[in-house]
């Protein structure tokens, strides 16, 4: 085992992470599934950690090949993706299906596999974003040629997943704010964006009341006001009281894995809400790990950072980790209810496929960076002055 680790090229503490995420993540999806299991698979309470267990070691198998190359070549990559992604995202929005009511999923021809084209536009957005920060940072200031260049990709990813997943369109768009900060765009650009992004909510809220059945406006709409009412709507309120009864049944320790009570009426337990079913099986313990292990992949982000300023992996490395650090916060504030239903899940930890995939392609591309930082450290210095 250790001499696995030992041979393991990138940031080693970051593998170790994934590690343990993983560990966690199949222990609470086994538990969580257990009323999916005796509902579709007539008690079979293996089928779902097995499938599980095969989605995540795809998951190590693509995050491996990811770091495996060269960090530079996904500037490239990113065009491709972006070129897939845009159209992907406007068909799923006219054709695509719904599943559990959520965010529409594509399904892809042949091999007959869903997936959320809001994963891929994640990932394609923020690489080509560091690109074009990393070619522009000598005209970053100008409106013209360095602002609306980098604001027209955001705008037009962002509005094409806002009206089937408001909440993944305002963490790609936070991100993309996040990045543009730290390749030195104008702080009133920036502003600007954010004043933007307040009227764009506001008026999906006054949508989301004044029209019914108009995408899923009205559902962001009743979220928000159920959570600033305090959940005076019992339907509405639902979700957030059972996760927390399942965060209080938790204590300091926990009530063990396999003995959560609220897997058996939370929707959604081994989703959106698995950092609820973590803490009261693990109790207070267990969720202030988890936490820490989001912290730690952040922290190392920032070392990697810090190693190559102003560069093209600076950018990669710090969009990639804010995303996927974020996603997480908001998944846990949910959890406890400090935050209005979003539908966001746990990356690394909730059961799934293709999200979990593409967030382990992120992975792999962090750990690409800090790889070739660690294996030709001087390269670092010549590229950042391209």
């Amino acid at each position: 085992m250790f001499a696995f680790f030992k041979n393991m090229r990138g940031d080693k503490v970051i593998w170790m992470v994934v590690i343990v995420l993983s560990v966690f993540s199949l222990i609470a999806v086994y538990s969580s599934t257990s009323t999916l299991a005796y509902k579709y698979r007539a008690g079979n309470t293996e089928y779902y950690l097995f499938k599980h267990f095969g989605i995540l070691i795809l998951a190590f198998v693509l995050m491996y090949l990811a770091h495996l190359i060269k960090y530079s070549y996904y500037s490239r990559i990113s065009q491709i993706f972006l070129i897939i992604a845009i159209p992907l995202l406007l068909y799923t929005l006219l054709f695509g299906k719904s599943i559990n009511e959520a965010a529409r999923w594509y399904t892809l021809p042949v091999i007959n596999l869903s997936f959320q084209p809001s994963d891929l536009a994640k990932l394609a957005l923020i690489m080509f974003l560091a690109r074009l920060l990393t070619k522009k940072q000598d005209e970053i200031k100008d409106f013209k040629t360095g602002f609306l260049p980098i604001t027209i990709p955001v705008l037009v990813v962002c509005g094409l997943i806002l009206p089937a997943n408001f909440s993944t369109a305002a963490i790609l768009f936070a991100t993309s704010l996040v990045l543009m900060f730290i390749g030195r765009v104008r702080m009133k650009y920036i502003l600007s964006l954010v004043g933007l992004g307040c009227v764009m909510m506001a008026i999906i809220f006054l949508l989301g009341k004044s029209f019914h059945n108009v995408g899923r406006l009205e559902t962001w709409s009743n979220r928000v006001e159920n959570f600033i009412s305090g959940g005076d709507s019992i339907a509405g309120n639902y979700q957030p009281a059972q996760a927390m009864i399942a965060v209080a049944n938790g204590g300091i320790f926990g009530k063990m894995p396999g003995n959560s009570t609220q897997k058996n009426f939370l929707p959604q337990a081994y989703s959106d809400y698995i950092y609820a079913i973590i803490i009261e099986e693990f109790g207070l313990v267990g969720g202030i790990i988890i936490l820490l292990m989001y912290i730690i992949i952040l922290h190392r982000a920032v070392r990697i950072v810090i190693k190559c300023p102003r560069h093209f992996g600076a950018f990669l490395t710090i969009g990639l980790t804010f995303s996927l650090v974020f996603q997480a916060m908001i998944n846990m504030a949910v959890a406890v209810n400090l935050l209005p239903v979003t539908g966001q899940t746990l990356p690394l930890v909730s059961m799934g496929g293709t999200s979990l995939w593409f967030t382990s392609i992120a992975i792999g591309i962090i750990l690409s960076v800090s790889k070739e930082i660690e294996t030709n450290p001087e390269a670092e210095v010549a590229y950042a002055g391209r």
